[in-house]
């Protein structure tokens, strides 16, 4: 072979490399964003950092003569939102130390600790700083891409939960999307639907994120509203996941859910439904607001709703639902919301404070949290829908 000869195969490799690559980058940028992947970080907007120092105690009383108490607790992690720090557990009155470990679907963290023989009430400590943010997504139709096929990656997150009566959910997703138009006006009428028939009940909820008792009863609190929500969600065929989390502020019930939803190429974005129905109906309710006030508020809370907005008084602690703990239960959870705990292999029951029906409990949570400065409750002190030229 020939010096020339070789010059020309090189030259004619160079040029298929080139065009590939062109192809690649046309492809590329007639999405407007790299390939959608699950583990992408938030890409929101940050504004207003606040530092919060949590104590948060588990109290669990086992049953009499108990031989093994294990219990699961989240580990918060840091993201794009929140910053993690000085992280410690501690035990009273038995000393256990944690396994730390991470499940293989969603990546939540858990601090397991294995109590033997325990007598009487123990009581499990976290305490650790968080710097959290405010995000805002500011979503726009025209800024979201669609995806033709999600990724095989993508396959937890488009897996909806069965609902019981298939034939008149499917009636519905139809009635609200006949056609389907994209990911967020899709979103946008499910969230619509959800508003219109759902109602907050403490007493008659699943504490679950359960679509199942959402959809019958039409009742329940921010996990039924969220997990009917993820559901219709991903078998609209968008990916979707259920997120709990902490309110850090004083509260009956410490934990509360959100839901969030991949828009390529923002990725993950956080929305709140239970909290913007009780905020607007708050508004509603205000005889101190003339009626263009409430029409103005009422609005701007609802953009807020399908923008994309995610508060600094609120920590993740888990994503997703329907996965093995690590390490293993005695069977997969549906949700963990504050800890989930077993005695001698049978889980004992989920505590809600905030149920006044509710008077028995096998465990308990206690919290304190202390902020680096004074801060808004965004959805329950409307002041934050409101410009700053206008307060």
């Amino acid at each position: 072979m020939t010096p020339a000869t070789v010059q020309r195969i090189f030259l004619l490799i160079a040029v298929l490399i080139f065009a590939a690559t062109s192809r690649s980058s046309v492809a590329q940028s007639q999405t407007g964003s790299r390939p959608p992947t699950p583990d992408a970080d938030y890409t929101a907007a940050k504004s207003d950092p606040i530092g919060h120092e949590a104590e948060f105690a588990i109290v669990v009383t086992p049953p009499c003569d108990c031989e093994v108490l294990k219990v699961w607790v989240p580990v918060p992690q840091s993201d794009a939102g929140q910053q993690i720090s000085d992280s410690r557990f501690s035990t009273f009155p038995m000393e256990v130390e944690p396994r730390i470990e991470n499940e293989n679907v969603y990546g939540n963290r858990f601090a397991y600790f294995e109590f033997h023989k325990p007598q009487g009430a123990q009581i499990i400590r976290h305490d650790f700083k968080a710097r959290v943010w405010n995000l805002t997504w500011g979503l726009d139709d025209k800024q979201v891409d669609e995806v033709a096929e999600w990724p095989e990656s993508f396959a937890p997150w488009l897996q909806p939960q069965p609902v019981d009566d298939a034939l008149r959910f499917r009636e519905v997703l139809n009635e609200l999307v006949p056609e389907p138009q994209g990911v967020k006006p899709d979103l946008a009428s499910v969230m619509q639907w959800i508003d219109a028939n759902m109602t907050y009940d403490h007493v008659n909820a699943s504490l679950q994120a359960d679509a199942n008792h959402a959809f019958e009863t039409r009742r329940g609190h921010c996990s039924d509203y969220h997990g009917l929500c993820a559901t219709m969600g991903k078998a609209l065929g968008y990916p979707a996941q259920v997120t709990y989390g902490l309110a850090l502020y004083p509260k009956n019930s410490p934990s509360h859910c959100k839901i969030e939803a991949y828009f390529p190429p923002h990725g993950w974005v956080s929305f709140d439904l239970s909290e913007t129905q009780k905020l607007i109906q708050s508004i509603d309710a205000d005889e101190s607001l003339d009626e263009e006030d409430k029409a103005r508020l009422t609005a701007a809370a609802r953009h807020r709703l399908h923008s994309g907005f995610r508060e600094n008084s609120w920590l993740l602690l888990t994503r997703g639902t329907d996965y093995e703990l690590a390490p293993k239960a005695s069977k997969p959870v549906r949700v963990v919301r504050t800890a989930y705990i077993e005695a001698d292999g049978v889980p004992l029951p989920e505590p809600d404070p905030a149920n006044a029906e509710q008077l028995k409990f096998a465990w308990m949570t206690a919290h304190r949290y202390r902020a680096d400065k004074p801060f808004t409750l965004p959805f329950k002190d409307w002041s934050s829908l409101t410009p700053e030229t206008e307060r």
